[in-house]
């Protein structure tokens, strides 16, 4: 369960969203992987996972039951695909696995219970694009849900719960009892045509919600909630992966709310598949120990193109952060955030080039990232520490870093702390620093990136307007 003092407040919170979006309209033009999904596809077979003998008490171990139930919905997957229904209860499992053309469907009442026994969850090999567990040297465990090399895959329902159970790994890893690295709740790789929607994800043991090498992704209408000192519980962390769509999620978690991902260093590299086409929007939540939209630190397979719009963050570590180092490689470029309301932040925009964790001694100390094209614009912040800590690499700047109408009430004498940057500035405050004073208008507004047309939404033209109940 998750841990009684944070009940009170995330309910509260909660509350305060559902507010907050009952009396917003948007008017967003979508892009075309960026759909409403929730009744995208109606499969011609159904079926109960109490048919293959699952009890919903929340102490009998039901791992056969799912697995049974989808090798059987498997012969269905050329006849329109199946669904495999989760009624009301509690149903304990380990890991299984998903097929494709698979709804999988959780009644408002039900809730998935991760098991607490490692040996539920088998481990499995290294991610090529990390060269070893994250974490550990070895394999890993394997998440909770988990898919591979699948195609057309709904994960969903009327707001049942999927919880991790979470705390007993983050025991094991605080007295560093491990093994292998912790596992995640949700994990699909290789596959495309995938859709996350209402659904309320608890306790991940490790990052929650993990699609890799992915293509074509949406993550809709989720609640992700974990202890605010919970180790490593990222909310969302598209990695490797393109054409991703996350939109109307509120996160708390002990980590990044969104972490965009594309690899470790050589491994990363040698890889090469950037995270590329991500688009985030009405995003709301909060954390102590991590940020609300992360880029990295392992992006040596390059991030680019990623569009983030309305975005709230309260009493939180960092706003927006890209994290890199030497020998990371890679790049990031053509970043456009925009439309952020800030309550309670210590730092608003963090460049921290200094996350020197490298997966073994084979790394190029020489690969040095290219960070370059970064734009954010209209951001509002009350009760924020520090405007901005951007800070390059020396003999490795950052080019053009745009800042926007960024009106900020901070708290610290020194509000700003840049090196090794390059770029332009208009109408912020305070003031920002002086490799940024540079004005953007008229001559260098094409030397930062900017949203596509097809992308506008309204509530850019009125910073702060969506949150109508703060």
């Amino acid at each position: 369960m998750i841990y009684s003092e944070n009940i009170s407040f995330q309910l509260v919170d909660l509350l305060l969203v559902l507010a907050i979006f009952s009396h917003v309209t948007w008017t967003v033009k979508s892009s075309s992987h960026c759909k409403q999904a929730l009744s995208r596809e109606i499969r011609p077979h159904s079926v109960a996972i109490t048919e293959f003998g699952a009890v919903g008490d929340g102490v009998t171990l039901n791992t056969k039951a799912f697995q049974n139930a989808i090798f059987y919905l498997n012969s269905f997957a050329d006849k329109g695909g199946a669904k495999l229904f989760v009624p009301a209860g509690r149903w304990l499992t380990g890991s299984f696995d998903l097929i494709s053309h698979l709804t999988l469907w959780l009644d408002k009442d039900a809730v998935i219970l991760g098991s607490n026994n490692s040996d539920d969850w088998p481990v499995v090999d290294p991610l090529p694009s990390y060269g070893r567990g994250r974490e550990l040297p070895s394999g890993r465990h394997r998440s909770l849900i988990y898919g591979r090399n699948l195609t057309d895959v709904i994960i969903a329902g009327e707001n049942g719960t999927i919880d991790g159970q979470g705390s007993v790994w983050w025991n094991w890893f605080r007295h560093e009892t491990l093994n292998y690295t912790r596992p995640h709740l949700v994990e699909l790789m290789n596959s495309t045509g995938v859709v996350i929607s209402n659904l309320t994800f608890l306790n991940s043991p490790f990052w929650t919600i993990h699609p890799v090498y992915c293509s074509h992704v949406i993550v809709q209408n989720v609640t992700i909630l974990a202890p605010l000192d919970s180790p490593n519980t990222d909310g969302i962390d598209p990695d490797s992966s393109d054409d991703v769509c996350i939109e109307d999620c509120y996160i708390s978690t002990g980590d990044d709310l969104i972490a965009i991902k594309s690899g470790w260093d050589e491994y990363g590299i040698s890889f090469g598949r950037p995270s590329t086409n991500i688009i985030i929007r009405r995003l709301i939540g909060h954390n102590r120990n991590g940020s609300g939209i992360a880029i990295g630190s392992e992006m040596s397979g390059g991030v680019s193109e990623v569009y983030a719009e309305n975005l709230y963050f309260f009493d939180s570590s960092t706003a927006i952060i890209i994290k890199t180092a030497r020998g990371r490689g890679g790049y990031v470029r053509n970043i456009y955030i925009s439309n952020v309301t800030l309550a309670g932040v210590d730092t608003a925009i963090w460049f921290d080039s200094n996350f020197r964790q490298h997966p073994d001694e084979l790394y190029d100390p020489n690969a040095l990232p290219v960070i370059e094209r970064i734009t954010v614009k209209d951001v509002v912040g009350d009760n924020v520490k520090v405007a901005g800590l951007l800070k390059g690499i020396e003999g490795d700047t950052f080019h053009h870093v745009c800042l926007l109408n960024v009106s900020l009430n901070v708290t610290s004498e020194s509000p700003w702390n840049c090196s090794y940057i390059q770029g332009y500035s208009a109408s912020v405050s305070p003031e920002t620093c002086q490799p940024l004073k540079e004005s953007v208008y008229p001559k260098h507004s094409s030397d930062c990136y900017h949203l596509s047309d097809h992308l506008q939404s309204s509530g850019n033209q009125n910073r702060g307007s969506w949150l109508l109940s703060w």
